[in-house]
C-alpha cells in the first residue's frame, strides 16, 4: 500500500485554467495536465527566484521532492509547447 502524500502548502488556487495556441480550436488538440504543486513549484523556482532550500519550506516538502515537482513541470510545459499542446493547470 503506498504511503499517503503529504499535505503541500499552495498559494494559488484556482478552479482550473487553461493555455492553448490561440488559432487551434480545444476540441482538435492534446491537453497536458500540469497539477497545482507542480505549477507551485515553478512559480516559485522561477518567478520568485527563491533558493532550493526556501522553496521546499514554502511548500512544506523535502528539497529533492521539490526538485523532482520542477523538473517535471518543465518537461510537461516543454512538450506542450513544442507539440502545440493546451496546458491545464488542475487541482485534482
Amino acid at each position: 500500500m503506498p504511503r499517503r502524500r503529504k499535505h503541500r502548502n499552495i498559494e494559488w488556487n484556482p478552479l482550473c485554467a487553461v493555455f492553448k495556441p490561440a488559432w487551434i480550436p480545444q476540441r482538435s488538440i492534446e491537453t497536458t495536465i500540469l497539477w497545482l504543486d507542480e505549477y507551485e513549484a515553478l512559480r516559485l523556482a522561477d518567478k520568485d527566484g527563491l533558493s532550493m532550500q526556501q522553496w521546499a519550506e514554502k511548500m512544506w516538502i523535502s528539497a529533492p521532492t521539490f526538485n523532482r515537482l520542477l523538473q517535471s513541470a518543465h518537461n510537461k510545459i516543454a512538450n506542450a509547447l513544442v507539440g502545440w499542446n493546451a496546458i491545464k493547470i488542475c487541482t485534482e
